[in-house]
């Protein structure tokens, strides 16, 4: 039984995780694994990025939150050289819901490879670093991730400033974070010097769209100055862009109520439009020069167009065309479905990580933990029932044994044995020793109340053959108690595993719907933390169902071994004293039985 448990220890994993070459800093207690992922396995996308804003989501999925401060001002993400700290800035940190949205700066991201980048926290005392100037590069003349509360401007979070002009519409829950729901008014976005356009300039503008009504034409982006105009929008639900009259019509409709990623490039005289990731149409025409205020949502001015009827989030302006790898890994990457990021194991800075069975627990939900505890006390329950079972069970088949080799020596003198103190106390664990000793007491009984001994009556060898029965039951019982409680654990253990299952998807998934992360690396960790209950389950059915069946044949062996005792003491008694007497009543017994009426 040792073997056994030593076995189940080994089998459960306890191992030493595979670690970096070094730790970052010794204040950091804790960091975690997260690759940038562009092989055919993840995003798939051969091309270079270059510098790439990272949306690093951390959910329960697949962070726990345990040792991180409350802001998540101590979080770093460091490269793969454990030297270098890469620019990072917080959108949004709730340790209590178990949410966070985070842009990490990578300075380069190479296409068809994987690289690996760490972050750090467990530090109570490290200030905030996060900054969003640093985050995104300068080529970027205004970034809205529309965080603010409803009612407040659109606050840009580049070293610009360009801050929306007047505040409209309300937040929602977007795709990264809030977004802003647009009511009919356009948002402002000031004349400043970085978003002025000289003629031929290169020019980018990205956004993820929920369009919610695709009639007429709606204008998603105008800009108008003398006879120059810029315009993009959605006529009948199709993304278009025009220029100082001329329109280039995407080759897709955008599909309402869905959440989809449009981006629009201009370099020289060549302006094209992208739908999640790719490009869509194009427009042979240069971006003429622009000086003035920009709406987002709606027009400067009446006209034939309507207002946008529907939500926009993480809004870019870059005075820069941006190449389309990049706006497909935004696209990819920001979305419900990203596998440009995964996320690895959790470590701990004392050289023992968590490990992969680390890694499994700490994403166990708190009502899976419910569950696995009440197991392990099933598991703990049903292990020392067995080992005392199987204890007990060896001290009786030796005693038992002994018994045997002793009972042979009795012949004709059945009360040998009867006044021997220091058998008795060596067969005190043996049943058969105590029907012995049973059926003496009541001969001996009988004798000293004047009763002839000599010849025994057939009703007197029934009676003495009853107590003997009476202690086999009784031995019987104390053999088979505790019994049930493995039953318990064969039976309920596999049921209550499954019920801590079911709960932990139920966390998992509702998680994941509130962080709005729906690829494999967010719910697989969840998924396999919530089948540990079922793993648990059978791991304490399972032993317990080998150990009940070993406990219940080694029963019907000392019970076979009583039953065999009884009827040899009781045949010796009849062949003894009372023989013929003895024959006769059993004879009339099976006469009755065979003619009873059953009730």
């Amino acid at each position: 039984m040792q073997r056994l448990i030593l076995s189940l220890l080994i089998c459960l994993g306890f191992v030493l995780p595979a670690t970096a070459q070094a730790w970052w800093q010794d204040d950091w207690h804790y960091r975690k694994q997260i690759a940038v992922d562009t092989t055919p396995q993840g995003a798939g996308i051969n091309q270079a990025l270059g510098r790439t804003a990272l949306l690093v989501r951390l959910h329960t999925g697949n962070f726990t939150f345990d040792g991180v401060k409350e802001d998540g001002a101590d979080l770093r993400f460091v490269a793969a050289d454990d030297k270098t700290v890469l620019n990072h800035q917080i959108e949004s940190f709730d340790a209590l819901m178990g949410m966070a949205l985070i842009w990490v700066d990578v300075p380069n991201v190479e296409g068809g490879q994987r690289q690996d980048i760490w972050m750090y926290y467990g530090n109570q005392k490290a200030p905030a670093t996060g900054n969003g100037q640093l985050t995104f590069d300068p080529n970027y003349t205004a970034l809205y991730h529309f965080d603010g509360a409803t009612g407040t401007p659109a606050k840009d979070t580049t070293a610009y400033g360009n801050t929306a002009q007047s505040a409209t519409g309300a937040a929602i829950d977007g795709v990264v974070g809030r977004a802003l729901q647009f009511s009919g008014q356009p948002l402002l976005l000031p004349a400043s010097p970085s978003l002025q356009h000289s003629a031929g300039s290169a020019f980018t503008f990205s956004a993820w769209l929920r369009l919610d009504q695709a009639n007429g034409e709606q204008l998603i982006l105008a800009r108008r100055e003398g006879a120059n105009s810029l315009l993009v929008g959605v006529n009948q639900g199709v993304p278009f862009v025009e220029i100082d009259g001329q329109r280039a019509v995407a080759s897709q409709p955008l599909n309402p109520g869905q959440w989809q990623h449009v981006a629009l490039t201009a370099e020289g005289s060549k302006v094209s439009l992208y739908i999640n990731g790719r490009e869509s149409a194009t427009l042979a025409q240069a971006m003429p020069a622009f000086n003035s205020v920009m709406a987002i949502g709606g027009d400067l001015t009446a006209g034939p167009f309507q207002p946008f009827v529907g939500a926009i989030d993480e809004l870019r302006l870059s005075k820069v065309a941006r190449p389309a790898p990049l706006l497909l890994a935004d696209a990819t990457s920001q979305g419900a479905e990203s596998k440009l990021v995964a996320y690895g194991v959790d470590e701990e800075q004392s050289g023992f990580g968590f490990g992969s069975l680390g890694f499994l627990l700490n994403a166990v939900p708190v009502d899976a933990w419910v569950i696995i505890a009440v197991l392990v006390l099933m598991m703990f329950q049903s292990w020392i029932i067995m080992l005392r079972k199987n204890r007990t069970l060896s001290r009786v088949s030796k005693a038992n044994e002994d018994f045997r080799e002793q009972f042979a020596k009795v012949g004709t003198r059945l009360e040998m044995f009867a006044d021997d103190a220091q058998l008795a106390q060596r067969l005190q664990h043996s049943p058969l020793w105590r029907l012995y000793a049973v059926a003496v007491k009541e001969i001996r009984t009988r004798r000293e109340q004047g009763a002839d001994t000599s010849s025994v009556s057939a009703a007197t060898i029934e009676a003495i053959r009853c107590s003997m029965d009476g202690v086999r039951t009784r031995e019987n019982q104390a053999l088979s108690s505790k019994l049930s409680t493995l039953s318990n654990a064969i039976a309920g253990g596999p049921y209550i595993g499954l019920l801590g299952t079911v709960l932990g998807i139920m966390v998992v998934f509702l998680g994941t719907a509130m962080a709005g992360d729906v690829n494999i690396n967010a719910i697989a960790p969840g998924m396999a933390a919530a089948l540990l209950a079922t793993a648990m389950g059978l791991f304490v059915a399972i032993p317990a169902l080998f150990g009940y069946n070993r406990l219940i044949t080694r029963n019907k062996e000392v019970s076979a071994d009583m039953r065999v005792f009884v009827d040899e003491f009781i045949t010796r008694l009849a062949e003894m004293h009372g023989e013929s007497q003895f024959s006769e009543s059993s004879h009339q017994r099976g006469h009755h039985a065979n003619h009873s009426v059953p009730a």
